[in-house]
Formats: structure tokens, sequence, C-alpha cells
């Protein structure tokens, strides 16, 4: 009796205890399969299907080899939105890597008056304390420079030496600019000085850029200053044309050109853009004295800044030119002032005008011939022509009339100053008419001298250009490669030597027309690497040799700079005896020994090494022909040997 009330409440609290386990164990198995397919189906959601789950209690635990690292971070995020991310414990592995892809090597280069700053990232092979030593030099002492520059552990990939040492040669040249570098490519964005210093730069960068190198230039210029602002039309017997043209505006520009055209202009007709215009309203004043031009038949209109002179074509019906005229004054703008002519029929006569002519022949001597106000007027035109082409070249041959018009003198000045723009051509001085017609290499000349003879010559003052533009001639074209360069040098020495006195590195006298002759060649050269290499016969000390030969090398390189050659990018080098290219043991041999050599400084072979940027700017040109020699001899040995040491260049 009393073991039965003590057994029935045991097994009643035993039957609990053991319902409350199975309970718990119910419970478990429901969170952990609840987890279990929760975790299971983010994963799946995200497609990382190579995860498992294995659960115990609340612990999720998350295993498999996840491809990489990110896709290892993912599924424990996702897992983490499932569950509670304090539970999910991370047992899963990282796959090795294969081939990692290096990363987009760039760099972007921004120079303005402040200083350079440079942002990118560069491979580990770059020197990056060289390169910001070369930003510091560019910059000067009055700049800074700002170093934004990351390295990654990584080779430099193909063309990024190339595109790097092009870019740092350009940026000497750019004071105002943003040169973003890649691999192989190179784009320069940049405000260049002028027009002419536009056209020279893309000659010049296309010229240096290496093969294989892709280049995008976007170069501007300001508009230039134009003094006097000038437009000069005419219809004649060559038809409609400008001899000059200027707008300040491309929707001004525009609107010349159409009338022009109308009035018969070839659509290849061009207008100058430039600032000085004298009024706002200065394409309505152009197009007006185009069509009223157009509308007498011919004749020519020619504005300098406020100033119009209309003339007509001889023979013009006076009621057609007083309407004309007469429409043409009351439309212009108020700020312009209009002188308008009816050329007279001459009456025959059988003495022809007085006339001065002054000659450019294609070689640069001039002649001055016809006819002069007085003596001096004679003097000042021979002072003038020889200052502006050379006290050497001008032969003056005109004789004195002082029953000459009183601005001869000055119509004689305007049409030397006017040839002075010619390569090659003849001016014509007439009472009623200055004339320059001939060759140049420019393409705005016909503009400038249109402008230079409005302003010298005075408002209503005819005159006629027939000027043609050469494009052989233009000193922005043609300009020769640096290999070109090199063999052109080779071509220039060809037997004749530069020749030392003995035992020094004094240019003997003999030397000098052969050093003007590649001096005038280096100058359409351009700025191109060039190592002036200094040789030595094998006579005397070694020692002294290769300071003789490194003192002669400087010797011709002094002399270049002498005739005003851009030699920055040149250096010179003493090899002494070291390089020979004859047998020592003859006098010939000796005698050939004994030279300089014009090299083009190439590219070093690819090394996976450190680079420095010095190296990479002596490898951004391409070539390796072997240029003029130069002799050069021993200090000890050119005492006894006889004479003339030669150098080539």
């Amino acid at each position: 009796m009393r073991l039965s009330k003590i057994a029935i409440p045991a097994t009643a609290l035993i039957a609990a205890a053991m319902l409350c386990i199975l309970a718990a164990v119910v419970a478990l198995n429901m969170v952990e399969e609840s987890s279990r397919t929760s975790v299971k189906d983010a994963l799946s959601q995200g497609e990382l299907d190579w995860a498992e789950v294995d659960v115990n209690g609340l612990q999720v635990f998350l295993i498999g080899e996840a491809p990489d690292e990110a896709q290892r971070f993912r599924a424990v995020t996702l897992a983490g939105t499932a569950v509670d991310s304090a539970r999910v414990i991370d047992q899963m592995l990282v796959a090795e890597a294969a081939d990692i892809q290096p990363p987009q090597f760039s760099v972007e280069i921004l120079r303005n008056d402040d200083g350079i700053s440079v942002i990118g990232l560069l491979p580990d092979t770059a020197d990056r304390e060289d390169m910001i030593e070369r930003f510091n030099a560019i910059a000067g002492s009055n700049g800074e420079v700002s170093d934004l520059l990351e390295v990654a552990d990584f080779p430099a990939p193909d063309g990024w030496n190339e595109a790097m040492s092009f870019a740092l040669r350009s940026l000497r040249d750019l004071p105002r600019s943003k040169v973003s570098i890649s691999a192989g490519a190179v784009a320069i964005k940049a405000m260049t000085d002028s027009e002419d210093a536009k056209r020279r730069l893309r000659t010049e960068f296309e010229r240096r850029r290496p093969d294989g190198l892709e280049l995008t230039l976007d170069l501007s210029a300001p508009r230039p200053v134009i003094t006097p602002f000038t437009l000069r039309f005419l219809i004649d017997e060559q038809g409609a044309h400008f001899d000059a043209c200027s707008a300040d505006t491309e929707a001004a520009r525009d609107r010349i050109l159409d009338a022009a055209r109308a009035a018969g202009v070839s659509a290849a007709a061009s207008c100058r853009l430039g600032l000085g215009v004298p009024t706002r309203r200065w394409a309505d004043a152009a197009v007006l004295a185009i069509k009223a031009v157009q509308e007498l038949g011919g004749g020519s209109v020619t504005f300098s800044n406020a100033d119009v002179a209309l003339l007509a074509p001889e023979g013009t019906e006076q009621g057609l030119f007083d309407r004309v005229v007469g429409e043409l004054e009351s439309a212009l703008p108020e700020v312009f002032a209009l002188k308008a002519v009816l050329p007279e029929i001459p009456e025959a006569s059988d003495q022809g005008p007085p006339e001065f002519t002054a000659t450019l022949s294609p070689e640069g001597s001039v002649q001055l011939r016809g006819r002069v106000h007085s003596e001096i007027a004679r003097q000042t035109a021979d002072s003038f022509a020889r200052a502006r082409f050379g006290s050497d070249a001008v032969y003056t041959a005109a004789r004195v009339d002082p029953d000459l018009p009183a601005n001869w003198s000055a119509r004689v000045l305007a049409g030397l100053e006017a040839l002075g723009e010619l390569s090659n051509g003849v001016v014509r001085v007439t009472p009623d008419l200055v004339t320059v017609s001939g060759n140049t290499g420019s393409t705005d000349a016909n503009a400038e001298i249109s402008g230079l003879l409005a302003d010298k010559l005075g408002q209503g003052a005819e005159f006629e250009i027939n000027v043609l533009y050469q494009e052989k001639l233009d000193p922005t074209l043609g300009i020769p490669t640096p290999d070109e360069c090199e063999a052109q040098i080779v071509e220039i020495v060809g037997d004749r030597k530069i020749n030392f006195e003995p035992g020094s590195a004094n240019l003997d006298a003999s030397a000098k027309d052969v050093m003007d002759d590649i001096a005038e060649l280096l100058k359409l050269c351009g700025d191109i690497p060039l190592e002036i290499q200094g040789h030595t016969d094998s006579q005397g000390r070694e020692s002294m040799n290769q300071q003789l030969s490194q003192d002669r090398a400087q010797a011709v390189l002094d002399a270049l700079r002498n005739r005003r050659v851009l030699t920055a990018s040149y250096r010179v080098r003493g090899y002494g005896e070291e390089q020979p290219i004859a047998d020592n043991k003859t006098e010939e041999g000796r005698e050939a020994n004994r030279r300089i050599e014009f090299r083009l400084i190439r590219p070093e072979p690819t090394e996976e090494v450190k680079t420095t940027l010095e190296e990479l700017e002596e490898g951004a040109q391409d070539g390796d022909t072997e240029a003029a020699q130069e002799g050069d001899g021993d200090a000890d040995a050119s005492d006894a040997e006889d004479g003339a040491e030669g150098a080539t260049e």
C-alpha cells in the first residue's frame, strides 16, 4: 500500500520526463531540419550548388570547396540571411587559384601651371621613384607633383613601356594637358599656344609614335589675334575668290562663305577664325559687301578693320555704280566707313607707267629693279631687303626718279615686306597697283599678305595677290623619320670628313661645309634621340683615347648648337678605341677608326627586371641604321701622325 503511494508519483514523473525529452528531441529535429532547408534554399537560389549544409542543434555548418574567396564569402552571406548569422559556422575550403588575371594598368597625367597630378595603377617593374623625379623635373621649381599612383605585383603588359616612354617625352611639350596611358595606347588632350604650334606638335607626335602604339590626339589652340582684321573678296578673270577672309565666330564664317559661294566661290574656300573683330556685326557687313561686288559683276571689296574699300570694274555704268554704292552705304553698320571707287578708263599712251620690281629666287637671292623716289629711298629699300633676306643675297639696280607719286616709297616697302612671306616670287609696284605673285609653303600666306597690304597701303588701295601654296614648301610637312634622318646623314657626308686639329678637339676650318649641311638636315629632323659617338685608333694610352673621343664628340655637339640645331634630345659619348672598324696595324685602318658616328638611341631588349624611365625613353625610338663617320685621334699618337683626323656627322 505504501509502495503504491510512492511508485505511482515516481512513475508519473518519469513518464513526464521522458515525454519532455521526446518533445525536445522532436523540436530539435524540427529546428535542425528547418535551418537546413532554409539555408539550402538560400544557397540554391544563389546558384551555389557546390556548398553543402550540416546542422547540429542550432549550429549550421557550411561545407564544400568554393571556387574562389568571393564565392565563399557570398555563401556565408546568403546563409546568414536564412538563419541568424551567429549560428553559421564556415568550414568551407577555397580552391587554389589557377592563373590570376593581371589588372588593367593605366595612368592619367594632368598638367597645368600649378604642377602635375598623376593617378593610376603601375606594374611592379616600373620604377615609381624615378618617374616622380622626372615629373618634378618637368614641373620645375614652381610646380608641385601630386602622386596618387598604386603598384600591383604583376609584370608590365606588352606595349606598356613604349606607351609610358612616349607619354613622358610628349608631356614636356604640353604645359596644359591631360595624358592617358594604357598598354599600347596613349590619348593626349592639350591646349597649344597657336595654330602653328598645334600643327607642329601634331606632326611631331605622329613622327615620334612608335610602331604599334595607338595614338589619339585632341589638340586645340586659342584663336589668333588678327591685326588688322581683314577680308578681301574679288571677282576677276580668275572668277570669284578670296585673297583674305577672317571671321570672329563659326556662325559668322558660315554666313560669309555661303554668300561667297552664292557669288561663285568654290566650295573649298575657307575663312580664318580669330580675335580682334571691330564689331559683332562683321558678318553682316561682309555679306552685304560680297553681294555688292556680285551685283556690280566684278571688282573687289577690301575690309581692314572698320574701313571698307569697294573698287568697281572699269567701264561699270555710273547709274549701276551709284545705286549699288548707295544701297551698301545705307545698309552697312554705323561703325564701318565705305570708300567706293569707279576707275576711269585710261587714255592710250606710248610710255608705260613707272614700275618697281623685286624678285625672290628659290635659292634666296633678291634683285631690286625699276624706279625709286630718291637716293634715300633706294638706300632704305636696299637696307630693308638685306635685313629681311640677308646681306649677301640682295642685288639693287633701281634708279632714282623724283617724279614718282608721293606714296611710292611706302608702296615699295610694303611690297618688299609682302615678298618676305613667299618662298619665291615677284612683287611689282605701279602707281595704281601692287601685284604679289609666287609660291609659298604657308596656307595662311594669302591672308597674311592681304592684311599687310591693306594696312600699309591704306584705304582704297588696289592690289592683286597671285600666290600658290605648294605642299613641298610647307615646313610642317615632309619631315623625315628618325631612320631616314640617320640614313641621310650618311649620304650628306659621303667621302667628306669633319677634320680636327691634330691632338685636340678643335674643329678644323675644312669641317665647316659638311657641318653646315648636317645642321640643315637636323633642323628639319627635329627632336630625335641621337647619340654622337667619338672613336679613336689604338695608338697611345687607352684612358687618353677615351677622353679625346669624348671631347671631340662634345665639340661636334657644340658646333651644332652654334648653328641653332635643337640638341635637347642629343647625348655624347666617347668610346675611345673600344669599337674599331678597321685594322689598327695600318695607317689606313687607324684613319678609318678615328671617327665620329651619329646613331639613333635604340630600345633596349625586354627583360623581366626593374625598368627605369631613362631606359624607357631611350627605347622610345626604333631603328638601327649606322650613321656617318667622323675622324678621331689619340692625344699621344696624333702629334706623331700626319694630320687631318676626321669626324662625320
